[in-house]
């Protein structure tokens, strides 16, 4: 097959987490925007909140690019898609630049890095200057030598303390030939609200539009924007021309899907509700958390993850809900719930005070969140039951993050046998009855 025409790219990476590159990406996507310019964004790995940022800053989704869970057409079908139809992409990182898991039979071990060769985008190091002065020379230097295939286009200085310290970035940064595209001031006010997961979701944040704008004309002023843009390149020196079917990624649930969708349900994939609309699917969103049901008419029902930990008692009390997600069990309707959605569908939900909640019953767990523990990771997964996704031994790949723990898991069939990135054994994930099944296992692409 043949692409389209490819926007030029970079990506916007760091040395390590924590250094602000969602807000001068979230900055950076408002003011080109602002100044006339289509512009797209995607997000590198396993996230569902940042693509919801960039969504609200530039207008437009936001893809995920995860070089460890996509096989390689995917991978580079939502590149190319992304890149289509703007006049600039620009794709943030996660976490450090070379971050990333171990490769053991995948495309790449996820990182910022493996992404921008592949795709041949070169890359603005946001640095976090707030504790240094020259030294920031030496670790640029570090991270431009660290892998001679990269292009490292220049660098944006961050949470910088004064004109006077900024000058002394500067200098010492193009005494070794780095170009400096700006130095954003340290301003309290572009610090985003988060909890356990990360940022809080775009829909609860207080003043949304108010904290974008302040970011965008805060790079606008401290950052040369043309330059930005003139670093950019096309990508696509790699991209893998598969077919459409190659680009596939889960078969769907059914003909017509309902998908819960709010803050307690927020975590979904937008290019696997894409696909399943590519794959002729109807895809029909409610709000439990408004008192919304699936519709009686759906041939199935996704439950993504997101923060039932938080409103437990409003989604206990939503009988319709409840009552719809049993009746649609009842009738043999596939029902499936990742992490979050897992929970709604077990016998109980333990939120944060202590306080169990009554969920839909349909899977033998009881979970808690009063007792904390992380689970985080990449996940190679082969069903044990057959699902709408495949039959027995179907192979999928995932990740796992949440803090919720298991106070019983007993009664109903394991979904998954499931390793690490490592290819460690992490035991069985999931349950499954009959129609209804989940994990805590986010699902992202098929193995092969």
């Amino acid at each position: 097959m043949s692409w389209p025409t490819l926007a030029p790219g970079l990506v916007i990476a760091a040395p390590a987490s924590g250094s602000g590159k969602t807000t001068i990406t979230l900055g950076l996507l408002r003011a080109l925007r602002d100044s006339g310019l289509q512009v797209g964004s995607a997000k590198t790995g396993p996230d569902y909140i940042d693509p919801m940022f960039h969504a609200a800053a530039t207008g437009r989704p936001c893809v995920n690019l995860d070089g460890w869970a996509m096989r390689p057409a995917l991978l580079d079908g939502l590149a190319a898609r992304a890149a289509s139809a703007v006049d600039l992409l620009i794709v943030e990182g996660v976490m450090g630049l070379f971050d990333g898991a171990a490769q053991v039979g995948a495309l790449s071990n996820g990182s910022t890095a493996d992404l921008a060769e592949r795709h041949g985008w070169p890359i603005v190091l946001v640095i976090d200057a707030s504790a240094q002065a020259q030294s920031v020379a030496a670790l640029a230097k570090g991270f431009r030598d660290h892998r001679a295939s990269l292009t490292i286009a220049g660098i944006i200085l961050n949470r910088v303390g004064s004109p006077r310290h900024g000058r002394i970035l500067t200098e010492a940064l193009l005494s070794e030939g780095f170009t400096v595209f700006g130095a954003v001031p340290r301003d309290t006010g572009l610090a985003a609200p988060s909890r356990h997961l990360g940022l809080i979701q775009p829909a609860e944040h207080p003043d949304l539009e108010t904290f974008i704008d302040r970011a965008a004309r805060i790079i606008a002023a401290t950052v040369d924007l043309t330059a930005i843009r003139g670093a950019a390149v096309p990508g696509g020196a790699g991209l893998t021309r598969g077919s459409s079917a190659d680009r596939r990624t889960l078969a769907p649930l059914g003909q017509r899907i309902a998908v819960a969708r709010d803050p307690a349900f927020g975590f979904s994939y937008d290019h696997l509700l894409e696909d399943w609309r590519q794959a002729g699917a109807e895809i029909f969103a409610f709000s439990p958390l408004a008192g919304g049901a699936p519709v009686e008419d759906a041939d199935a029902i996704f439950l993504p993850g997101g923060y039932p930990e938080l409103h437990a008692g409003g989604l206990a009390a939503n009988a319709a809900f409840l009552t719809g997600l049993q009746r649609a069990a009842a009738a043999g309707k596939p029902v499936y719930g990742e992490c979050g959605g897992y929970m709604a569908l077990g016998q109980s939900l333990v939120d944060g005070d202590g306080h169990g909640h009554r969920m839909a019953g349909l899977l033998s767990l009881e979970s808690s969140f009063a007792k904390r523990r992380l689970s985080l990771g990449y996940r190679l997964a082969r069903a044990l039951v057959p699902t709408p996704f495949g039959p027995v031994g179907t192979p999928l790949r995932g990740h796992e993050f949440h803090y919720a723990t298991v106070l019983s898991e007993a009664g109903d069939d394991p979904i998954f046998a499931a390793e690490d990135a490592e290819g460690q054994t992490v035991g069985d994930l999931g349950l499954a009855r009959g129609s209804v099944f989940g994990s805590f296992l986010h699902l992202i692409d098929r193995a092969t």
